[in-house]
């Protein structure tokens, strides 16, 4: 199923999503800081990816970082459902956050996540630094 959803066209996604979905998860773009719905949401769920429903981030694994984006320590599954690719743009080099299934772009990951948890989760030192609009929110039952 991976493949087929990877495989689809920009006509297919441009009917399946709204046009910043698509400018973030099929051009690469990016959401202005501190306007995505996702930002401040802290309640218990699961983060999918928009596109596909892909599970992608636990709610347990957010925290509020102050980047203007919605801040992740950790991924489900140990990148299970996400793939982490090399990426050298605008002369930056960084880690680019790709959904494993679809293919969609949906931010990025840097190495200077929160070292103390208050949950008592040992720290990975990473932040998954996601596009609100690549993310769908299931609220836990």
């Amino acid at each position: 199923m991976s493949d087929d959803l990877k495989n689809k066209t920009d006509d297919y996604w441009k009917e399946k999503l709204t046009p910043e979905q698509y400018h973030v998860l099929r051009e690469k773009g990016t959401e202005r800081a501190f306007t995505g719905v996702l930002t401040d949401n802290f309640e218990t769920g699961m983060y999918e990816c928009v596109a596909c429903g892909t599970a992608l981030f636990a709610s347990s694994a957010k925290f509020h970082s102050d980047c203007g984006w919605p801040s992740f320590d950790r991924s489900i599954g140990e990148n299970a459902n996400v793939e982490l690719r090399d990426e050298n743009t605008f002369d930056m080099r960084r880690t680019e956050v790709v959904c494993k299934i679809c293919g969609g772009h949906l931010g990025h990951v840097f190495e200077d996540g929160p070292r103390n948890l208050p949950d008592g989760r040992q720290a990975t030192d990473l932040r998954y630094c996601i596009n609100s609009t690549a993310l769908n929110f299931k609220a836990k039952d």
